[in-house]
């Protein structure tokens, strides 16, 4: 199998283009010292990443309305609890994927 030479420059610069702009905020923020504020505001953005992702999840939009996907909700709940109980991302991730297919399975 060959690849165009065209081909091969975009997908390098695509990588480029993925790449770049996650690692250089990081190469940028290791240096220097953050106000409080600022370390505050950054503490909430896991919460509010992992409730965008929940919630996205579970609502259905159909034309103009809204519906809720019940076998999301019911597999929130307890792993939810999970996480409260355990405060381990892999524990509640594993028993999120092992809940809800559990569920697929047998509904």
């Amino acid at each position: 199998m060959s690849i165009d030479l065209t081909i091969l420059f975009v997908i390098t610069c695509c990588a480029l283009v993925t790449i770049v702009p996650r690692i250089i905020p990081f190469l940028i923020v290791r240096n220097i010292t953050l106000p409080e504020p600022i370390l505050k505001w950054l503490s909430y953005v896991p919460i509010c990443i992992l409730t965008a992702l929940i919630v996205e999840n579970f609502i259905i939009q159909t034309n103009h309305t809204f519906k809720l996907d019940w076998t999301v909700i019911a597999v929130l709940v307890p792993t939810l609890l999970i996480a409260i109980k355990t405060k381990s991302l892999s524990i509640t991730v594993i028993s999120g994927v092992v809940l809800m297919a559990g569920l697929r399975l047998f509904f």
